[in-house]
């Protein structure tokens, strides 16, 4: 079943009325039986005790049973009626007596009187079934009959603030459903963030989820994300994880769209090696999805709710170790090809990703989006698909998979973008007279250059003499260039202000004034929220009107209790990051706001320029910096030469609402 425990057997009005009929005569002669024991005196009551003995308790064995039977009223070998009495046949047999101790009538009578077929069915199985010896001592699985507990169960409710086990303080709930809620909470003990499950402990899953919370704990893999605590506390079970602040799930990631094929491929090499590893330790995860695969700061993988997910949403975890196995390799190569198309490979949409279409099965990913690496490519079929194209064998197991991957040729990380660095400006100055190189001859036209066999051998004192002759003759000739033009600056300044200085005719002095530039408008190919210091988009709708030309459409942030964030610490600002396409040099950058707002003109340092939407605020460089107002010109000195400006704003006005938002209206660049 969906929730991972085992049908009730329903059985006929017929099957009834015979356990009626069987267990009404085991009254009459239990009835008569214990007239008879009363009459045979302590001989009587020794024997029967002493082979209520050997069979270790009609306790024992009604537990055993129910133990076994797991709520459903069936053996795990014989068929739903094997364990019914026959009618007619004795109840007292020899052999059943000696292997199981009888039920009391007070007992039956209580069987009766509940009117489950479970409960009569369990009664004729004591009578009928000898009872089996415990093959654990410590049996992992819940030793009440689960059956009976309720397949759905609502989550215990709690609040934000509410304590856990006099340790965890929750404080915001992640995800809320029928059975089970997930919450970001904090360890008062050890002060760290941490991240827990609630279930109610009365539901059918909760001894499954205990278990598999435990079983990964042992783990004890840093590619897993860590199982903390696992507790059963009254009505409530939980389960507490280790909680990554800093790091994005595999659906955020592809939200922009799909990876480079490095990116792709470090991430599917890194996911199935922690797999691989795990199967070969008898763990499998079962539910690996998008949400599950996280990448930390340092661009590290590591994968979530390994066993829990799948036991927290009653998924099937007693299959065999072939379909555990297959289920893990099916949800990586499901993985990688939304890695590479940026859709999902089944008709529904899940995870912010589009699905295929229904008439597409078993098709590779090179197929559904162009530009996808041939070799991963024919990776994912393998790994998704039962039949994969051109008659390849499927991966039937996470190692078979990981093996393949360590096969293939490195796929290399594409060289980053380097910044071009801006031509420092040419500085005008006056030219000054030199002299004639005396060690320079020119040779007469027509005249063939000597060769080289008949130039005579100089002497190194000959050489060092000439060099400081040249250095001399340079150093007068400088000396004699600077007095002469400070003689001539200074007859200039004493003639009469109404004549106007007559230019040489000699003179090579260029003019000084540059020529005015023209200023060239670059169109902005895309714009991209930025927002690294949280967790959410900011307008990605309305990202198209800061830089389609109108004045009166507007980009608009999310909204702000304060000017710089929403609580401590108050975040720095919020950024629109506009992409040129190609690097351009920028001169000025012209931005329009609906309302009052302080923003700064920063570019990509080294540090940014590969991803710079993944990147911190300090890997900007500013260019340009913080002014205030509705319309704000930025000019700069000298070209910049980049493909991406950020334009970071650092104070927002306050909307009617009483809220605080920015508003961008419009963005020009010009070089």
């Amino acid at each position: 079943m969906a929730d991972g425990t085992k049908a009730v057997v329903d059985t006929s009005a017929a099957d009834g009325a015979a356990d009626e009929a069987a267990l009404a005569a085991a009254i009459d002669e239990l009835a008569d039986g214990a007239a008879r024991a009363a009459g045979t005196g302590d001989a009587g009551t020794a024997a029967d005790a002493g082979k209520a003995g050997d069979s270790g308790g009609s306790g024992d064995a009604r537990t055993g049973d129910a133990g076994e039977h797991d709520g459903d009223g069936t053996d795990g070998d014989a068929g739903p009626d094997a364990d019914e009495p026959t009618p007619g046949a004795p109840s007292g047999s020899e052999e059943t007596s000696e292997i199981t101790a009888p039920l009391s009538a007070a007992e039956i009578r209580a069987e009766l009187s509940s009117g489950g077929a479970a409960a009569r069915k369990a009664a004729g199985a004591a009578a009928a079934r000898p009872a089996r010896p415990p093959q654990d001592p410590q049996p992992t699985h819940d030793p009440r009959a689960t059956g009976t507990l309720p397949r759905t169960l609502p989550a215990p409710l709690r609040h934000s603030g509410d304590m856990i086990g006099h340790r965890y303080r929750l404080e915001e709930c992640i995800s809320h459903t029928e059975t089970f809620s997930s919450w970001r909470a904090v360890d008062e003990k050890l002060r760290r963030a941490v991240g827990v499950h609630l279930m109610a402990s009365g539901h059918q899953r909760a001894r499954k989820v205990l278990a598999a919370a435990k079983s990964a704990a042992l783990l004890g893999d840093p590619r897993f994300v860590q199982v903390l605590d696992a507790v059963q506390e009254g009505e409530l079970v939980y389960v507490v994880r280790e909680w990554l602040p800093h790091a994005s799930d595999l659906a955020k990631l592809l939200a922009d769209g799909p990876m480079e094929p490095h990116e792709a491929y470090q991430m599917v090499r890194q996911v199935t090696d922690a797999v691989a590893a795990a199967h070969r330790r008898g763990q499998a995860h079962l539910r690996l999805t998008p949400r599950c695969v996280l990448r930390t700061d340092s661009g590290q993988y590591r994968i979530n709710g390994i066993a829990v997910d799948a036991a927290l949403r009653g998924l099937p975890t007693e299959g065999s170790d072939a379909d555990a196995d297959r289920t893990d390799t099916r949800a990586i190569g499901a993985l990688l090809f939304a890695a590479l198309t940026h859709r999902w490979p089944f008709p529904e949409d899940r995870y912010d990703l589009q699905g295929l279409p229904k008439d597409l099965r078993d098709v590779p990913p090179d197929q559904v989006r162009a530009g996808v690496h041939k070799g991963l490519s024919e990776l994912t079929a393998r790994a998704l698909f039962d039949r994969p194209p051109h008659h390849a064998e499927p991966f039937r197991s996470p190692e078979e998979l990981a093996k393949a991957i360590a096969l293939m040729p490195r796929i290399r990380q594409p060289e980053p973008e380097l910044p071009a660095f801006p031509v420092p400006p040419r500085h005008i100055t006056h030219a000054l007279p030199t002299a004639p190189n005396p060690t320079r001859v020119v040779a007469a036209p027509g005249t063939a250059p000597a060769p080289m066999s008949a130039a005579p051998a100089r002497r190194p004192g000959r050489r060092l003499r000439r060099v400081v002759k040249v250095t001399a003759w340079t150093v007068a000739l400088g000396a004699i260039g600077v007095a002469s033009w400070q003689l001539v600056d200074q007859l200039r300044t004493g003639s009469h202000a109404g004549a106007a200085p007559q230019p040489s005719s000699t003179s090579a002095t260029p003019s000084t004034h540059a020529v005015p530039r023209t200023p060239v408008p670059i169109p902005v190919k895309e714009a991209f929220d930025y927002n690294p210091l949280g967790d959410s988009r900011q307008g990605a709708y309305s990202l198209p009107n800061a830089i389609d030309g109108k004045t009166e459409t507007e980009w608009t942030t999310g909204w702000y209790n304060d000017p710089f964030g929403p609580k401590p610490p108050a975040k720095e600002g919020i950024g629109l990051l506009l992409d040129l396409g190609t690097p351009q040099p920028v001169s000025s950058v012209n931005v329009q706001f609906t309302t009052t707002t302080s923003a700064e003109l920063r570019v990509p340092g080294t540090a940014a320029v590969g991803d710079p939407q993944n990147a911190k605020p300090g890997d900007f460089s500013i260019v340009a910096g913080k002014k205030t107002g509705t319309a704000i010109e930025y000019t700069l000195d000298n070209p910049v030469p980049t493909r991406y400006l950020l334009i970071w704003l650092t104070g927002l006005s306050k909307d009617p609402d009483g809220k605080y938002r920015g508003h961008v209206a419009e963005v020009k660049v010009s070089g």
